[in-house]
């Protein structure tokens, strides 16, 4: 029997209107993956490394999806917020060989975020599910006995 296999979808409510649009995209590719999920919701982009390390120290989930939108403003903080938080999420996956989808989508006017965001356009929010669980596929398939290979 396979074990189906549970996923977090961590959504950052910054730009609410945009983040449902990278939630409704993840939670079909999740379904459309087999994937039993839960969601859970952080005030904006910066927050999301934090939120996700707990959720991994917490052993429930199997994967992580990190959604959420930062939009160029006038100073220097579109920059310092992207960079953290990529560099936050990168160093998760690589500590903990978490299976992270990489969902926050950074643009110059919320007419590009909307672009990439829409479930009818771009569908950010179901690439990085997908990207998820093919790192779940690659993390079982990798750390599977070499006589379990396939």
């Amino acid at each position: 029997m396979i074990e189906r296999k549970h996923v977090l979808v961590l959504d950052a409510r910054f730009y609410e209107d945009i983040a449902d649009q990278l939630v409704a995209g993840a939670e079909g590719a999740l379904d459309a993956g087999g994937a039993s999920h839960e969601r859970i919701s952080v005030p904006g982009a910066f927050e999301l490394p934090a939120a996700l390390a707990m959720a991994i120290d917490s052993g429930r989930y199997d994967g992580f999806v990190a959604l959420g939108c930062v939009i160029r403003g006038e100073t220097s903080h579109y920059d310092h917020v992207c960079t953290e938080c990529a560099r936050g999420l990168a160093t998760l996956a690589e500590r903990h060989r978490a299976a992270i989808g990489f969902g926050v989508v950074t643009a110059d006017t919320r007419e590009q975020a909307w672009e990439r965001a829409a479930v009818d356009r771009r569908n950010k929010g179901a690439d990085a599910a997908r990207a998820c669980l093919a790192m779940m596929a690659i993390r079982a398939s990798l750390l599977a006995p070499a006589g379990q290979r396939g």
